[in-house]
């Protein structure tokens, strides 16, 4: 019975998810394709890279699936507690039988300055020795990926920033609408409205709803993402200063 439970957890595990995959580089025979997986720790990384092996290139075996992983992780004895001394970066890469690539791999994610991660290239062998030229495609593989996954981290970044500057604005806003709305005008929380003070007449103004940033976070245009925190940003400050305009009056 406890070994039918296992099973069933084990099962039910969602299996690791492809954050980005390149375009395929064809050569003689041969084809050249690298994926990107998150992966937090050693463990992961070869979960991910077994997935891809067995499960995802089961039907067509690759001849090599050449990887490498760049982990943050605890230093042994830490709690995390003491701040960035606690952890450290444990890195490794398999050659999968194509002798130096892991480490080509490797070498490409440490100038990315790719974190938590796996990198997974994988050679399909076409019978013709293609000489130096495949760490070439195996490097220029792996660099997609990790500019895929650069774009997502930093949109990740962007799309937290966001949320959390709404937060302040609608605090704010809030803050604007109660120190604004005349004495006569309370009945309006009994409606869950709040009713301001526009240039002498009475508006009513609904709670706004958040905003869904899904479409954006899709199109992983950080770019704009960026324009729209600064957006956020400048309300942010003309809202505080009328606030304390409106606090000023009232005190």
């Amino acid at each position: 019975m406890a070994s039918n439970l296992d099973s069933y957890v084990k099962a039910s595990k969602p299996p690791p998810k492809a954050l980005a995959t390149s375009q395929e580089i064809r050569d003689r025979g041969s084809t050249f394709v690298a994926t990107v997986y998150a992966a937090t720790s050693p463990e992961e990384a070869r979960k991910a890279i077994n997935h891809l092996k067995n499960v995802t290139h089961g039907a067509r075996p690759a001849t090599h699936e050449i990887a490498a992983w760049r982990c943050m992780v605890l230093k042994p004895q830490r709690d995390g507690l003491g701040g960035p001394d606690d952890f450290e970066v444990v890195s490794g890469s398999d050659d999968d039988g194509e002798k130096y690539a892991g480490g080509r791999v490797l070498k490409v994610m440490q100038a990315e300055g790719v974190i938590d991660a796996v990198v997974v290239v994988s050679r399909w062998f076409g019978g013709e020795m293609l000489g130096r030229v495949r760490f070439d495609h195996i490097e220029l593989c792996a660099r997609e990926v990790c500019h895929a996954f650069r774009r997502k981290d930093d949109m990740a970044t962007c799309i937290a920033t966001l949320v959390s500057l709404d937060q302040t604005l609608a605090s704010l806003r809030t803050q604007l609408a109660a120190a604004t709305r005349p004495a006569d005008t309370n009945d309006a929380k009994e409606t869950g409205e709040d009713k301001s003070t526009v240039d002498g007449s009475v508006v009513i103004a609904k709670k706004p709803t958040d905003p869904s940033y899904s479409a954006l976070e899709e199109s992983l245009d950080v770019a704009k993402a960026k324009r729209l925190i600064t957006a956020r940003e400048n309300s942010i400050r003309s809202v505080r200063v009328a606030l304390k305009k409106a606090q000023g009056k009232t005190a």
